[in-house]
């Protein structure tokens, strides 16, 4: 790595000039009063240089801001800690011929939107067959059998299906985080499968917009996706894990 980029800041039209753009509500109606407010924690973010270039009403008492300005923060890349991708990315036909080769029989998956969470957004662009950005969902590929139940589905319903089924993986969506109730609704499907003796008898997967693969880990999942994931990631990984759980990967 070149010297230069060991310690970076923001990049706007110069290296590490720490041009930022952020974007955020304040309680307040819109106004002068609002935009100093708006600049004033900006500020106290850290923020040197700042300028608010939108602002505008949300509805009685509320206003939205779009606020430039200049980080004054370095992170050293070379001390980050990070959790690497620890499975080979497959397209969507190396996956099948993988799936033959390593597992030699269909991956039954089946996932959900669990909770009072009403989105399908997420479970869809992975399992449906349309999939997401041109990239096949897992009910199109030929070695994977996909049960897609949808969203607001009790924690208890997914993992009876997954019994139903014989399901060898079992994904989970999870876009409404509010309040962070994501996080115990994560940690009760757990609980259960823990309690059922089932945990270690299928590959457990979370996906969500606040999802990180550390958090995943730290909630008990073996493998977590965020935003931009792709069906193939997801295959990939399940496919990678059977493996190696059966000792033909290391």
């Amino acid at each position: 790595m070149e010297e230069k980029l060991k310690k970076i800041k923001p990049y706007g039209d110069t290296l590490n000039d720490g041009a930022v753009q952020l974007s955020f509500t304040l309680p307040l109606e819109a106004g002068p009063r609002a935009d100093a407010a708006a600049l004033e924690l900006s500020k106290k973010m850290g923020l040197e240089d700042v300028h608010v270039v939108h602002s505008n009403s949300l509805g009685l008492g509320f206003s939205f801001f779009v606020v430039y300005g200049k980080c004054r923060h370095l992170i050293d890349v070379e001390k980050l800690k990070f959790i690497e991708t620890a499975f080979p990315l497959m397209e969507f036909d190396e996956v099948n011929r993988y799936i033959r080769m390593k597992i030699g029989r269909k991956i039954t998956v089946a996932g959900a939107c669990t909770g009072t969470d009403a989105h399908t957004v997420g479970i869809d662009s992975i399992m449906n067959m349309k999939g997401f950005h041109g990239n096949p969902g897992l009910e199109r590929y030929s070695e994977i059998t996909a049960y897609n139940m949808g969203s607001q589905v009790r924690n208890e319903d997914l993992i009876a299906k997954a019994i139903e089924v014989d399901a060898d993986a079992i994904l989970v969506s999870q876009v409404v985080t509010q309040k962070d109730i994501h996080l115990s609704n994560l940690t009760h499907l757990v609980d259960i499968l823990e309690a059922e003796g089932m945990r270690d008898n299928v590959i457990l997967v979370v996906g969500g917009p606040r999802i990180t693969p550390a958090l995943a880990k730290e909630l008990g999942y073996d493998a977590g996706f965020g935003p931009g994931t792709l069906p193939q990631d997801v295959a990939s990984f399940i496919a990678y894990e059977m493996a190696r759980r059966k000792g033909g990967e290391s």
